[in-house]
Order: C-alpha cells, then structure tokens, then sequence
C-alpha cells in the first residue's frame, strides 16, 4: 500500500502560524519537536514531519478504516538524509511505515510505503487517468488499482505501486 503528502512552502507560510502556543503539542510528540528545535530550518522540519505522518495515515486508514484526527499518534523517527531526498520510518501501534521524504525550495513532498522494497514500486499515475472512488478511497478506474492523491496549492501527486492489487 501506498500514501503520499504534499506541502506547498509557500501557501504554508500564508496559511499556517505553526509558530503559535500549542501548535507544536497538539500535533507532534516530544521526541519529533526536539528535532523540530534543533533544526537550522524548523518551518521545513515541520513540514516533513507531517507530510509523513499524512502519508503514512492515508496507509493506515486503508488498512484499518479507521478515521480520525491523532497525529501524535503517528510518530516519526529514524530519518536518513541521501543525496536529493531522506528515507524515515513512521510508526502507529504496531505498524511501522516506510518514508521517503523530498524537499525543495517550493515543497516538501512524502510518500510511505508498508514495505521498504515497494520504495523501489512506486509510480507517478498520469493526471489524464481517469480516478474512481471505491468505498470512498481512490483507484485508477481502468484497472482499479488504488493509489494515492494529493494536493496542495500549486502542487499535485497521484501515485501507486507497480505492482498493487486490488483492497476493498
């Protein structure tokens, strides 16, 4: 399975005062905001750190049906930078979710994946393809294979895994 998230670093700057009492509390966990502090770039550590605990959701809530609003308890760790992107992991009870996290002057973009071999799968799925909603989630219509969308001021991704199958 497959999620992904996009920010677009510069509507966040208009939309998001991250900077405000509480803010960081509510939304990551002690461990997440000491990175936060200590990072050179927090507004960008930010923006990492929830575009995959968003990505690693979207997996979770297929796979459980579970919806709701817990970022805390999605918690981000193990973050290795490459040369144009970071691999992570993101964990929730007993799931563990595998990240890949690129970052430029315009966006921050992540994507998890339930196992680190389907990093190797992963597929941009043309805009041209036509999405159906399936019990409410997403799949390319010709093929019914899911994937995962997002989107996010200036900027969009609709992804999937070369190989998926098919999950009602």
């Amino acid at each position: 399975m497959i999620g992904n998230d996009i920010v677009d670093l510069e509507l966040a700057k208009v939309q998001s005062n991250w900077k405000r009492k509480g803010f960081l509390d509510k939304i990551f966990t002690i461990n997440e905001q000491n990175v936060i502090h200590k990072s050179l770039n927090p507004a960008v550590e930010i923006w990492k750190l929830w575009t995959r605990k968003e990505a690693a959701y979207k997996i979770y809530n297929r796979q459980t049906g579970i919806r709701g609003y817990f970022p805390r308890k999605l918690e981000c760790s193990t973050e290795e930078i490459k040369s144009d992107y970071s691999d992570g992991f993101v964990a929730i009870e007993d799931e563990t979710y595998y990240t890949q996290t690129f970052v430029n002057e315009d966006y921050v973009y992540s994507i998890a994946v339930t196992s680190v071999q389907n990093l190797k799968k992963i597929v941009l799925v043309h805009p041209d393809k036509k999405i159906i909603k399936i019990n409410d989630l997403p799949y390319i219509q010709d093929s019914i294979k899911p994937v995962s969308i997002t989107h996010h001021g200036r900027f969009n991704r609709i992804v999937t895994l070369l190989d998926s199958q098919i999950f009602f």
